[in-house]
């Protein structure tokens, strides 16, 4: 691909990922308000069912319209995933009740749920030469857009209709550019048109790879949504201030971002597996000193902000490996099912924890299933093979 292409693709798969992340984070930012003021006849458990079929709706997608890339191309069902959670996101301020509010969070989520696989397909068979930066620099749009969606909520802290207009409009106004500017992938284009079936990714010389990726995708998102949703309450427990736990929610995020950008570049040079090995051995030991009273506020934020650095970029590394590993022909069904079960682990995650903190366990208890988690992904990379350094860009 020519430079300007290549630039282009990584501006607007960024973008793309972007959106989704602005958009995920926006329901739990939507949910106090919703709780506070009833509208819609909110409730705690409809919070909860509304979550769960975002999350479902997110899976599905993933599992099944990402896969549609290896037969109809990566550019379309990008564009088509954008136009779906759009659509339907900016709708949703005009549900007149709970149960239709959750409808339109699980359609809205099947295009969110197919973003993300194909927008790292696309963009690591742009750059094909640096797949471990491609997918870890990509992945930072994702924290980009909960940023953006944290200030919005801020600053319209009992409108939450304008979250979801403001996503929705963000949407539907990339979507000519995406249009105009996104080529489809050069390398899709150059493989064979056969089908693809599932049966391939399962198939006996990837088998072994596939069953490892998704049990390191699962633990690896059940890790990060399990921090991102109990860290507070969990430091809370602890007896840290309220405030002081709030930051460390802060700290940890900016540690993730940090720890893509160092992942990606790491991977490039020495491997992917070789680097998620250690990035999951590091998450193992510094969950578990989580786990420790920690006196000095210094120290605490340099823990909590190196937990970020490994915690969140492992899971991206999980990724990475798959577009190394799986053939073109194959790359976006492999991806998508990757994903998909990963979205499994971001459901169980959150519910888990919210069990330890019920049972009144969640201190230290919380930091030592994680870090239990950390080790089982840990034992997902380990069977693994390395992907040669002349095979990475095939």
């Amino acid at each position: 691909m020519s430079p300007d292409r290549t630039a282009w693709t990584a501006a607007l798969c960024w973008l793309a990922v972007l959106l989704e992340g602005y958009d995920l984070v926006a329901l739990g930012a939507a949910i106090p308000t919703l709780l506070r003021t009833h509208d819609l006849g909110f409730t705690p458990a409809g919070a909860t069912a509304v979550a769960t079929a975002s999350l479902v709706g997110v899976a599905v997608g993933a599992g099944f319209l990402a896969p549609v890339a290896d037969r109809r191309g990566r550019r379309s069902v990008l564009l088509g995933s954008v136009a779906l959670f759009s659509v339907f996101t900016l709708v949703l301020p005009l549900a007149p009740n709970v149960a239709t509010f959750g409808v339109l969070r699980f359609l809205a989520g099947l295009g969110l749920g197919a973003v993300m696989p194909v927008a790292l397909t696309t963009m690591a068979e742009s750059l094909s030469s640096r797949r471990a930066s491609a997918s870890t620099i990509t992945m930072t749009g994702y924290h980009v857009g909960a940023v953006l969606t944290s200030v919005l909520a801020l600053v319209f802290a009992s409108h939450w209709e304008v979250l979801f207009y403001g996503g929705g409009l963000a949407g539907l106004l990339v979507l000519p550019l995406m249009w105009w500017r996104l080529p489809e992938s050069t390398a899709y284009l150059a493989a064979s048109r056969e089908r693809v079936t599932v049966r391939e990714v399962l198939g006996g010389r990837f088998r072994r790879t596939t069953i490892a990726v998704w049990v390191g995708s699962f633990m690896g998102l059940l890790l990060v949504y399990g921090l991102n949703t109990w860290l507070p309450q969990l430091m809370t427990t602890a007896g840290y201030p309220l405030s002081t736990s709030i930051t460390l929610l802060l700290l940890l995020n900016v540690g993730g971002v940090v720890g893509l950008l160092l992942a990606g570049l790491i991977a490039d040079r020495f491997g992917t597996r070789r680097v998620a090995v250690l990035w999951f051995a590091a998450s193992a030991v510094l969950l578990a000193a989580l786990s420790l009273r920690v006196g000095n506020a210094l120290l605490l934020n340099a823990l909590v902000l190196l937990t970020g650095v490994f915690v969140f970029s492992a899971q991206v590394l999980i990724y990475s490996h798959v577009t190394e590993s799986f053939p073109t022909s194959t790359r976006g069904t492999a991806l998508g099912l990757t994903s998909a079960v990963g979205r499994l682990g971001s459901i169980t995650g959150p519910f888990l924890t919210g069990a330890l903190v019920t049972a009144g366990v969640a201190y230290p208890w919380g930091f030592y299933f994680f870090a239990a988690v950390a080790v089982l992904g840990l034992a997902a990379v380990l069977v693994l093979r390395n992907v040669p350094a002349e095979a990475r860009s095939l």
